[in-house]
């Protein structure tokens, strides 16, 4: 199979913690998209994703697997390891809240702010701008750093007591943040311990 990304990338990132995490990183072969060039955005490209995004997944027969939680769950049960996306319907609906309020109130927030309240990807890329909603988003940012603290100080991880695509999201989304400069407040100390537990990782320290 073929990973179609941008190495560094927040959701990109997501993708190659989760094959760490499998041991399948080398299970996969991963094709670099000149997203700073929009690639993304050729006809080509969207021919294989029409949401303009990376990453992409290709499977050996042909099919495109496109938006990071679907190719994620792809990962999770093509590869032998510990699940990441729960194994009783409890843990999935658990871990699938969780990853979701990571990734709308988080990463998706911090991505608006980005690319519509700073320079973001520069004009070539940025375009119909509103300032005044990616400043909204920033706060929306640090509210939802606020609730993660909370879970966390109860939780050794943000769906409970084993690691998952929920920490993953987070911690990806925590990235993203520092390179758009949202900083996270510095009373949040659960949320500052665990980010440290979850960058220890094998999967993310190498």
């Amino acid at each position: 199979m073929k990973i179609y990304d941008i190495e560094g990338f927040p959701n990109p990132a997501r993708v190659r913690i989760a094959l760490a995490e499998k041991g399948a990183t080398d299970k996969v072969d991963f094709v670099a998209v000149d997203v700073m060039g929009g690639e993304h955005r050729t006809d080509a490209f969207k021919a294989m994703n029409p949401d303009a995004t990376v990453p992409c997944l290709e499977l050996a027969d042909g099919t495109h697997i496109s938006q990071c939680n679907a190719i994620t769950e792809y990962i999770d049960g093509h590869f032998e390891g510990p699940s990441l996306t729960g194994t009783t319907p409890k843990q999935r609906a658990q871990i699938s809240m969780m990853n979701l309020r990571a990734e709308n109130g988080l990463m998706n927030a911090v991505g608006t702010y980005f690319h519509h309240a700073t320079p973001g990807l520069g004009p070539d890329l940025e375009t119909d701008q509103c300032t005044v909603w990616g400043n909204r988003q920033k706060e929306v940012a640090t509210q939802t750093m606020t609730y993660l603290d909370e879970v966390l100080a109860d939780n050794d991880y943000l769906a409970g007591a084993e690691f998952s695509m929920a920490d993953i999201t987070a911690f990806a989304g925590l990235a993203f943040a520092d390179f758009a400069k949202v900083e996270i407040p510095e009373s949040l100390s659960h949320l500052t311990a665990w980010r440290a537990k979850i960058a220890s990782r094998p999967s993310i320290a190498g």
